[in-house]
């Protein structure tokens, strides 16, 4: 019985011959990203920008009233809440941006918290406050501070470590990848004006430790071909590679897609910002590991003597001493 593979053997796609359009496109798509971040902004939550989370239960009906409970607490003039089931159908979470001048008046915070509960409890007899959390903005601002330096120190002591196991071509190759991906899943946000939590923070993270997953099997693949195909054109060679890595790459993300889209159709809304993320970065991560990571060897001038040690005077005097002996 002959097992299924997805990816015949001995595939022979050349890559490489689109390299420089994609990088084109590419380029392109990380512009407009990086415009619509700073243009229209990312739709930040609760977590970074501050604000409140109530909990409520309603202990008489199977499924919560969303869409009254919406509109009872959107008549109360604090803006648009964020209702999101949590748990169990009967329970959800009511988020809520903090009212102007909370930072210099904090009662002002409590006042809306009193006023949203009530006003539940009034519309909705059945309705069981759990909880009501508040994060301040100061706070707020800081996870934000510390969830970006998060991005950027893992994007870079990454680059270091394939710096160290390569050569500095693969990690700034590794690098612009990273940074590839991860301003496009930015820029999915800024487009759809989903919510930006910390949630979508550790989607991040995930993205890159999967990207640089992918990016190095590519790599140490591309580094046993420069040794043994030691006059084989670097094209060439890079296409072998991906040739070489692509049934493992195929078949490794399809997997994980899978379970993203199951959980995209299926899941719950609380994590649909998460799922959304990572399944946007395990295109683009796959993309990159191809178009990104390996056609910038080509540019950055990597050769088959990027890995062949250096030969110092007395090692080669030795050398030509036991060939003559």
């Amino acid at each position: 019985m002959k097992l299924l593979k997805l990816v015949p053997d001995n595939t022979n796609i050349r890559f490489l011959r689109w390299r420089v359009p994609f990088y084109v496109i590419s380029l392109l798509l990380m512009a407009a990203s990086v415009t619509l971040v700073f243009t229209k902004g990312l739709n930040l939550g609760v977590d970074f920008v501050g604000g409140q989370m109530i909990r409520v239960t309603f202990v008489q009906t199977p499924a919560a009233p969303v869409a009254e409970l919406r509109e009872t607490v959107g008549s109360l003039g604090y803006g648009e809440p964020i209702i999101q089931q949590f748990g169990k159908p009967n329970e959800v979470s009511i988020r809520m941006k903090l009212p102007e001048g909370s930072d210099a008046n904090a009662g002002l915070a409590d006042e809306m918290a009193r006023n949203i509960t009530a006003k539940i409890k009034a519309t909705h007899a059945d309705a069981r406050i759990d909880g009501v959390d508040s994060v301040s903005g100061k706070v707020s601002g800081e996870l934000f501070k510390t969830g970006m330096q998060a991005l950027i120190a893992s994007m870079v002591a990454i680059s270091i470590y394939i710096w160290v196991r390569f050569e500095w071509q693969f990690g700034v190759g590794a690098l612009f990848a990273l940074v590839h991906d991860v301003t496009l899943t930015l820029g999915l946000f800024a487009v759809t004006q989903m919510e930006f939590d910390l949630n979508i923070v550790a989607a991040l993270l995930t993205l890159i430790g999967y990207s640089l997953n992918d990016t190095i099997v590519i790599y140490d693949r591309i580094r046993e071909n420069m040794k043994k195909f030691r006059r084989m054109p670097l094209p060439e060679l890079l296409d072998l590679s991906v040739n070489e890595t692509l049934s493992r790459t195929i078949v490794t993300s399809g997997s994980v897609l899978i379970t993203l889209v199951a959980l995209l159709l299926l899941g719950p809304n609380v994590i649909f910002g998460f799922t959304a993320a990572i399944t946007l970065g395990i295109f683009v991560g796959t993309y990159s590991s191809i178009y990104m990571s390996a056609p910038i060897l080509i540019w950055l001038r990597v050769n088959s003597a990027s890995f062949v040690p250096t030969e110092s005077d007395i090692e080669r005097q030795e050398r030509l001493a036991r060939e003559k002996a």
